[in-house]
């Protein structure tokens, strides 16, 4: 069986994850949203939110695991939300940022949960891009997002040079715009490595458009959040 990262890197097929964030989750509703999720083109499951209270992410794991076959990462927004109960971690740097907190800092952090931990650890550049809308991330990490075309691919760039295994360009949740096409064919032509894209996508359209412009993986979270009709527009 295929390790995600290895799946991401030899897929020809268009890879939708949807994000949960569980502080936004409830519970109650799990079995039917998960059911949704399983009758729609996803093909991966992300977990994870830039505040999230302790024991919250487990609790969400353990409710919903039972419940799809789809492989579970965890997109944490610190180390309180690392949990052996999902299949996957992004092991996230925010290279857009020059908080050293979030370069290394939670990472060093979460080493003690990771030794000898069974999830598949995917090392991710995450790079925050401006979508006209000041994210969670940003207060949270005190960072602000790159708007510069040549900066945003330099930045993909240098993940790739560091070892990085997969880039994130992210709009943040909410976002009023979300990564340009433009922005994402730039950065796809530089790198060799899988690109995820995510943040202020609202429609199949934009998904497609964000496929055709060289994304392996688009997330969708706020999108459904807002509307679970959405789910009508991405089933199989």
């Amino acid at each position: 069986m295929k390790s995600i990262l290895q799946h991401l890197k030899t897929s020809k097929k268009q890879n939708l994850a949807v994000l949960i964030d569980p502080d936004k989750f409830d519970l109650k509703n799990a079995s039917q949203f998960i059911d949704k999720v399983n009758r729609s083109i996803a093909t991966h499951v992300f977990v994870g939110g830039s505040i999230v209270e302790k024991d919250v992410t487990e609790a969400l794991l353990l409710a919903i695991k039972p419940l799809t076959n789809l492989p579970i990462v965890l997109f944490p927004g610190d180390v309180i939300q690392v949990s052996e109960k999902a299949d996957a971690i992004l092991f996230l740097s925010l290279v857009s940022g020059r908080n050293p907190e979030y370069l290394i800092g939670q990472q060093v952090k979460a080493v003690s949960k990771l030794r000898n931990s069974s999830l598949e650890i995917i090392p991710t550049g995450y790079i925050l891009v401006d979508g006209k809308k000041e994210t969670a991330t940003q207060k949270v990490t005190k960072t602000k997002p790159l708007n510069k075309l040549q900066e945003i691919v330099d930045t993909a760039k240098a993940t790739e040079l560091l070892g990085m295994q997969l880039v994130y360009l992210e709009a943040g949740s909410g976002a009023k715009q979300e990564v340009s096409n433009a922005v994402i064919s730039a950065v796809k032509s530089e790198i060799n490595i899988p690109l995820i894209v995510g943040g202020g996508i609202r429609s199949k359209f934009v998904i497609d458009k964000a496929f055709k412009a060289g994304a392996n993986l688009v997330v969708i979270g706020t999108a459904f959040e807002d509307d679970e009709s959405f789910f009508e527009e991405i089933k199989k």
